[in-house]
């Protein structure tokens, strides 16, 4: 665990070639993603997890995924249920809001079904951005709802879901994405709002789940906290916000480094990840040269960075005896009614 490098890589298809399981061996991320383009078949999942995990020495490697349901779900039908969208949950949860909670658990405890027996241990989960008018859909129906009890509600309900199957969740993007007007994707948002506004609104979800083991960070420039530079390389942002006001002591991941609303080379990028006090870089396209940039500018994890990554190894559980297809059946009951 010591000598893993404070980055999280994915992989270029759906097997292990033998040249990434080298330069997995060499590089020693502390965990890898997967995408769609790593998903044909349930046992072919489990065979490339376990083999990036033997890639690197460490049978405990975390393996994350974004399997959120609605527009953002990697693993799709026939191998899975096509399983709804947040906002589909939230509008259960504005009908009934025992319903919706009860819902939203269910939901991620059936996540854990589909994913723990693949060794995938990781679910990107739960979407915290509260969506403003304005704000760019690249959010949009991922969210629970548009205000912020509401998600904070459901996104606790989506975590302890995880948790019970013996998985853990990803709260993101820390501060909040939903006033972002462009998809982060292919550009760098800036966000007008006063810091009073989102600490008022956005912040609050992430107030309330900042007890959780792990974060992914918003490429977003908030023009009130720092003007220059998106949350995910802003020192200002990191520690006065996101540690400090949020109260998030877990592991810190960025967004993807290859997104476009970063600049600058990818061992730039890389540097000023680590340098605003993000844990872990996360790099997801597969793409080898821009692995070997990051990685030529990733360390090896260390002091507050490496006792965060420690905590989130020591905060995984076992999967509780739930019936999935009693679970299912009642999953289904709360859907049609919504």
């Amino acid at each position: 665990m010591s000598e893993s490098k404070a980055v999280i890589f994915g992989c270029s298809g759906p097997q292990l070639s033998r040249d990434e399981a080298a330069f997995f061996a060499d590089t020693r991320p502390w965990g890898f993603i997967l995408f769609g383009r790593n998903i044909v078949s349930m046992s072919q999942v489990a065979e490339l997890t376990a083999r990036l995990r033997e890639s690197v020495g460490r049978p405990d490697a975390p393996v994350l995924i974004d399997q959120e349901g609605g527009r953002v779900q990697r693993f799709k039908p026939p191998l899975v249920p096509q399983y709804p969208s947040g906002a589909d949950l939230g509008a259960l949860y504005l009908a009934n809001p025992e319903s919706g909670l009860r819902a939203t658990w269910i939901m991620s405890r059936l996540h854990a079904f589909d994913l723990f027996p693949l060794g995938i241990s990781v679910d990107c989960l739960p979407v915290l951005d509260v969506p403003s008018p304005g704000g760019h859909e690249v959010i949009g129906n991922r969210a629970y709802g548009i205000t912020p009890d509401i998600v904070s509600a459901l996104g606790q309900a989506a975590c302890d879901g995880l948790k019970a199957g013996g998985m853990l969740p990803v709260i993101k993007h820390i501060p909040g994405h939903g006033r972002a007007g462009a998809d982060t994707h292919f550009e760098l948002p800036h966000v007008d709002a006063s810091h009073a506004e989102l600490s008022a609104h956005d912040f609050l979800p992430f107030k309330a789940l900042a007890g959780e083991a792990m974060a992914m960070s918003a490429h977003v420039v908030f023009t009130a906290l720092d003007a220059a530079d998106p949350a995910t390389t802003s020192a200002r942002v990191v520690e006065q916000v996101i540690r400090s006001e949020i109260g998030f002591d877990g592991l810190l991941m960025s967004d993807d480094v290859s997104m476009n609303a970063l600049s600058g080379d990818f061992a730039t990028r890389t540097r000023a990840i680590l340098a605003a006090g993000c844990d872990v870089t996360l790099h997801c396209n597969g793409n080898r040269a821009e692995m070997e940039a990051v990685a030529s500018a990733t360390p090896v994890l260390s002091d507050e960075a490496l006792r965060r990554a420690n905590n989130v190894m020591t905060a995984f559980g076992p999967p509780d005896d739930s019936d999935e297809a009693a679970l299912r059946e009642e999953f289904e009951g709360l859907m049609a009614v919504s």
